[in-house]
């Protein structure tokens, strides 16, 4: 509690505080304006002026506190000094440079620059919510300063990059900006005087170490968003674009000109890899100025490169990222350049070609043998963490799709710079990198104790792998080869014998083969099978999902109609040996196509398989059944590894109902699958055991129990935390600290050698990733670290 007088002196320098006047029932809003305080600019809080100039009635400044109404007093001691200065000086912004009369404070600024940019809050609503800071009742609101906001936050925004870059201390000044100077560079990447030797253009970088070479790597990403459109609405004459090419975006009327000369370019590929762009590509453009937007970002750090963005006109085109890729690369010393795109098997073909219709300004003056789309020495570079970017800008899109040409080129140039500053990786390399080497040490420990040589081994066929530049005919020590003999193989076994058959005069007369017939009807059981679970788990199916179910239902009739016909020749009289049971079936047509009964050989008894099949049919059956129990189980297991860890993930990272619903989601998903793989393993080994009888081979493909599969998965996630912790554990192999522990059989095969093998298989696998990971969060630390050492000297 104060005296009037003594909260007007007090506020001299602090003339947007509230303040409460006590009326003799309750405290009451009143405004230091009211209370006859009057903020002379020029002179020390206090101080008089004997030549001053009021401001206009109504001036209004704008804090992170509200908007005020604030009796200002302009001097005029010294003409040199203009209003804005002087307003300036106490970090008021104005919004005119002549006889301004609404102001913004410095903090206000920056506070909307960080919401709008982090969360994406239009200047509408952030200015609405200091209106209500103001006059939360709504019955004496605020003159509108929406229009004066808006100028004085875009100013700012082009002031703050010219700011950092330093162009207020040189002598040719904002004019004298050269295209990209006002773009945060990467720290990793190769930049002269800073984390590049000197006299490096003589040195011959190809007989340097490879653990000294990565570390000049410059390495690249490039991606577009179709989220990021724009209306066609204002003008250009309108709503200019005043700092074009000085960031993030690439010079624009240079870019208008090279697109121009190209439009009849061909599209990228749109085969049914990359059906996403090619969706893109075939979307409506009627009333939009951008489609997207299409970007180049360094794949070490995952930051803007300067000139790396650039609208689409037409949806993703080689002429668009051609352009904006080697506007990324203007003035940029390049000694290996490594490239990573979703698209780079059909980008890299003609990419020399390509160049060369480009500006001689943007060629690159390199070797070919420089240029890669793959690369080790990467470091932690991923090279589709540009689409982390695009999420982060994605939620300004409902802004900026109806913005005009210079405030969209504004704030994205902002957005895309507030981006870059907030990137720093040293602390985390350093964190990650040392769990990751603990991690790897402590795994690689426990198996030298017993097999030291496969260590040696390993990490000889890591380097020879690297080295060889994934060339074909070096197996990947990353990958275990499957030993599973599946279906395709039998059938194209088969599919060779019968031809070699035919070719030395045994007559075929028919024009599909046995093998033909048998491949037929598992194929239709399958689908029988999967189309009964989708029924069963769709409870409420909406129209479109029945009208689904019911062209499903068409096909399948359709294709048993034709096993029928195939069934008359290879299985002629089926229905005379049949049982009373199964000919009643066989007559039944009440029965819908995903619940007809096929009766291949493996339904029929062992007398009437004989007489009512052709000659060697019951065998071809027999051994596409096995070569389905092995697809099966293999499916099995493949499903729950999934499960395992996306369960895993699901629980470190995901946290809120969202994201836990969704994930939720996901597993229902999964789960189906694993279903799926159950019922198709019982199915086959049923058959196989109607045609075999019960012999030794079910020891190897056992009955599956739902006990089982749950112990395989237990196993699964005891292996997976074994690993995290560094412990000796993958794919089935026995966690430490659980001697007693025996493996699902889920997991193995009756062949204790071969069993053994497929161990140390998946053992080395798991270890060549963890050395490999070792091996890039090291080079990640020496990249950035290198940079930090060079900043110092």
């Amino acid at each position: 509690m104060f005296c009037h007088a003594c909260i007007v002196e007090r506020h001299q320098v602090l003339p947007t505080h509230w303040i409460q006047e006590w009326n003799g029932s309750f405290f009451e809003r009143i405004g230091l304006k009211e209370l006859g305080l009057v903020v002379q600019l020029g002179h020390t809080p206090g101080a008089a002026c004997e030549s001053m100039r009021p401001a206009k009635k109504k001036f209004t400044v704008i804090d992170v506190n509200g908007i005020h109404n604030v009796a200002v007093q302009f001097c005029e001691c010294n003409s040199s000094i203009t209003h804005r200065q002087q307003l300036m000086r106490v970090c008021w912004w104005p919004a005119t440079v002549r006889d301004p009369s609404t102001c913004a404070t410095i903090g206000v600024l920056r506070l909307f620059n960080n919401v709008s940019s982090l969360e994406k809050v239009s200047g509408f609503h952030f200015l609405h919510s200091l209106e209500l800071l103001t006059y939360s009742d709504g019955l004496n609101p605020p003159a509108n300063r929406r229009r004066a906001f808006m100028h004085i936050a875009r100013q700012y925004r082009m002031m703050l990059p010219m700011k950092r870059a330093g162009r207020g201390h040189t002598e040719s000044g904002v004019a004298g900006t050269a295209q990209g100077e006002l773009a945060l560079t990467c720290r990793v990447c190769p930049q002269p005087g800073k984390n590049i030797p000197d006299g490096w253009d003589r040195i011959n970088w190809a007989e340097m170490p490879e653990d000294l070479r990565y570390k000049y790597f410059l390495t690249l990403a490039q991606d577009c968003n179709f989220r990021l459109i724009n209306r066609d609405i204002s003008t250009e004459a309108r709503d200019p674009v005043i700092d074009d090419g000085l960031g993030y975006f690439c010079n624009r009327e240079e870019y208008k000109k090279y697109i121009a000369a190209h439009v009849s370019e061909d599209e990228i590929s749109t085969c049914s890899g990359f059906q996403a762009m090619f969706l893109a590509n075939a979307k409506r453009g009627k009333g939009l100025r951008s489609t997207g937007v299409g970007g180049v970002t360094c794949a070490c750090h995952n930051m803007w490169r300067p000139n790396g963005i650039g609208d689409l006109q037409n949806g993703e085109r080689y002429c668009n990222m051609d352009f904006i890729l080697f506007s990324a690369l203007l003035n940029t010393i390049i000694l290996y350049l490594i490239l990573s795109y979703d698209i780079a098997c059909q980008y890299s073909k003609k990419f020399w070609t390509r160049m060369g219709g480009l500006p001689e300004t943007m060629h690159l003056d390199m070797s070919k043998v420089f240029v890669w789309f793959k690369m080790w020495g990467a470091g932690m570079t991923d090279g589709e963490d540009v689409e982390q970017n695009w999420d982060f800008t994605n939620g300004a899109t409902g802004s900026t799709k109806m913005m005009g040409l210079g405030a969209r080129h504004a704030f994205l140039e902002s957005l895309f710079g507030f981006h870059n500053w907030m990137r720093t990786r040293l602390a985390w390399d350093l964190k990650e990198g040392r769990k990751h080497r603990e991690a790897f040490e402590s795994f690689t420990a426990l198996i030298e104790g017993e097999r030291p040589e496969l260590i040696v081994s390993w990490k000889k066929w890591v380097r020879d792998w690297e080295s060889e530049q994934h060339t074909e005919g070096v197996d990947s020590p990353f990958e275990m080869s499957k030993q599973v003999h599946t279906m395709k193989d039998i059938q194209l076994r088969l599919g060779q014998e019968e031809l070699t058959q035919t070719g030395a005069g045994v007559e075929v007369a028919r024009s599909h083969t046995s093998s033909t017939f048998i491949t037929m009807g598992l194929e239709i059981e399958q689908s029988q099978r999967i189309l009964t679970i989708d029924i069963k788990a769709t409870a409420d199916p909406t129209t479109l999902q029945e009208l689904d179910f019911v062209k499903r239902k068409t096909a399948l009739l359709k294709k048993i109609t034709r096993f029928r016909n195939l069934q008359e020749t290879y299985m002629p009289n089926v229905e005379k040996y049949m049982t009373p049971n199964q000919r009643q079936v066989w007559k039944d047509k009440t029965r819908g196509p995903e619940a007809i009964k096929l009766f291949m050989p493996s339904e029929l008894g062992e007398e009437a398989r004989g007489k009512a099949c052709e000659k060697g049919l019951a065998a071809i059956e027999e051994e596409m059944r096995e070569g389905e129990l092995a697809e099966a189980l293999e499916d099995l297991r493949q499903a729950l590894r999934t499960r395992t860890r996306t369960s895993c993930f699901r629980h470190r990272n995901s946290t809120g109902q969202r994201a836990l619903t969704r994930g939720q989601g996901v597993l229902r998903q999964i789960s189906v699958r694993i279903h799926k793989s159950k019922l198709r393993y019982r199915y086959a080994r049923n058959a196989l055991v109607r045609l075999r009888g019960h012999r030794v081979w079910e020891k190897k493909y056992r009955a599956l129990e739902e006990a089982d599969e749950e112990e395989a998965e237990r196993e699964r996630l005891r292996d997976l935390g074994a690993i995290v912790e560094g412990g000796m554990a993958a794919a089935g192999v026995v966690a430490a600290g659980e001697g007693m522990h025996t493996m699902s059989w889920i997991w193995y095969q009756t062949d204790l050698e071969k069993s053994e093998m497929d161990l140390v298989k998946a053992l080395r696998v798991e270890w060549c990733k963890a050395y490999a990971k070792t091996q890039r969060w090291h080079e990640d630390i020496v990249l950035v670290h290198h940079h930090f050492v060079a900043i110092q000297i």
